[in-house]
């Protein structure tokens, strides 16, 4: 190993321990910084140090859920695997989860690696990772303020597909952008999609994040929406359309509040709520059959996985359920717009709305979520926190729905606990997410 290459884990090493020494936070992106400027290639000298494989997950929405799953699937089969756990995922986090795991030799002994990548960051992430597979869940806006349009993210994805040609691609047959995308950039790819109707009508919403043929330009046409521009389309002028995924969930059941489904011969029962996660098992799922990877206790393992990550967690306090959903752009707040109006029970809800750095300075897509539907929520309370409130509660006003402004979360969370309805929802974008399970948490143990 380079001498420069020791060096920089050392320091990083040093950089992770003191700043947990002085609890100044996890360390999980700083020692990477700090390596990378000693060493600019580090990331692909311990990348290749991986025994086995190097899998990646991207996509707008589900690849924190994605990468987790195949890191348990992973782990259950007794391989040893690095995980950037965090979702750190831009290239100063992807180095800090390989540094911080090597040994006191300074190298990686790990079977497998599972790497959620920013999909900003992945055109300098790839060539250095050199992933034997990725996995794409979606593409779809994000931070517009970061990001810009879904076209910019797509040609990033382009040019860093392109940089790395031996990389076998997972793509959502779904998702005609992905498809076009996957097309375009040369690499080999599988496919996988739902055939079957599962989204209800408020998932869906009305906003496309493209209706046009990438190809032609004609408008597509689809025999159904699952959501977004996901679904069974075609192109009426050059004949393009969704190809037949190779690999299917079907037979898709919502039992009591969880969904069940098959992927090919295999049942499985999930532990979670909401039927976008369908798509993140079968993408995991997916990937592994695409890289010939085996997994005989996969259906074990996602039956015990938590789909949570702390963006779907389930609180009992006193007697209040009280569900804490993250919502970062408009296609995954309209999913949980559906979950609210699926609960037939009365409900108070707290929408918090923030404009830090991780949620996007711009919250303009706000207004590409179907609100109207909280009319028939059955909510005795919605109320608008955050730094965005008053944008938010605008939002609202502009579709009749009732709602209240308040400064504080925990006193709306307190005011919702002594509510009658003992059922409450409360959804949040990025900066809000920890702070707010924090405050569960405290309360919940303050009532045992």
């Amino acid at each position: 190993m380079r001498l420069k290459t020791r060096i920089a884990i050392r320091m990083a090493k040093i950089t992770s321990f003191v700043i947990k020494k002085m609890n100044r936070g996890s360390g999980v992106t700083l020692p990477g910084k700090i390596a990378h400027m000693i060493d600019k290639d580090i990331l692909r000298e311990l990348s290749q140090q991986v025994k086995n494989k190097t899998v990646a997950t991207m996509g707008t929405n589900g690849k924190t859920t994605t990468n987790s799953l195949l890191y348990h699937v992973l782990s259950a089969e007794g391989h040893e695997v690095i995980i950037n756990r965090t979702g750190a995922n831009m290239l100063n986090g992807i180095i800090s989860a390989f540094v911080l795991a090597t040994n006191h030799k300074g190298q990686i002994t790990a079977d497998y690696a599972c790497i959620e990548v920013d999909e900003m960051a992945s055109v300098a992430v790839l060539p250095q990772l050199m992933p034997d597979g990725v996995v794409l869940t979606n593409i779809s806006r994000d931070q517009l303020d970061r990001f810009g349009e879904v076209d910019i993210t797509l040609n990033k994805l382009i040019q860093a597909f392109k940089s790395v040609p031996q990389t076998r691609l997972a793509i959502n047959a779904d998702d005609m952008m992905s498809v076009c995308m996957a097309e375009e950039a040369g690499n080999d790819f599988i496919t996988y999609g739902i055939d079957e109707e599962i989204f209800d009508t408020t998932s869906k919403s009305e906003i496309r994040e493209s209706i046009f043929c990438r190809k032609c330009g004609t408008k597509m046409e689809y025999q159904f929406f699952h959501y977004g521009q996901l679904g069974l389309y075609s192109c009426p002028g050059c004949g393009f359309k969704r190809p037949r995924p190779d690999y299917l969930a079907h037979d898709i059941r919502l039992e009591g509040e969880v969904y069940s489904f098959s992927l090919n011969e295999l049942r499985v029962d999930t532990t979670s709520r909401t039927p976008y996660n369908v798509y993140n098992t079968l993408s995991a799922y997916a990937l592994l059959k695409g890289l010939d990877i085996e997994a005989p206790h996969f259906k074990e393992t996602v039956e015990d996985f938590s789909y949570e990550n702390d963006r779907e967690v389930l609180f009992h306090i006193g007697d209040t359920r009280v569900q804490l959903h993250l919502a970062k752009n408009p296609v995954g707040f309209q999913q949980k717009v559906s979950l609210v109006l699926r609960d037939e029970k009365e409900k108070d809800v707290i929408i918090q709305i923030n404009d830090g750095f991780q949620d996007g300075r711009d919250i303009s897509w706000l207004w590409d979520v179907d609100f109207q539907y909280l009319q028939e929520a059955k909510a005795c309370s919605l109320v608008c926190l955050g730094t965005r409130r008053y944008d938010m509660a605008l939002r609202l006003k502009y579709e009749d729905v009732a709602y209240s402004v308040a400064d504080s979360m925990e006193e709306a969370v307190r005011a919702a606990l002594r509510s009658s309805a003992k059922n409450l929802y409360i959804i949040v974008n990025y900066t809000g997410l920890y702070e707010t399970k924090g405050l569960l948490e405290r309360i919940k143990k303050e009532a045992e």
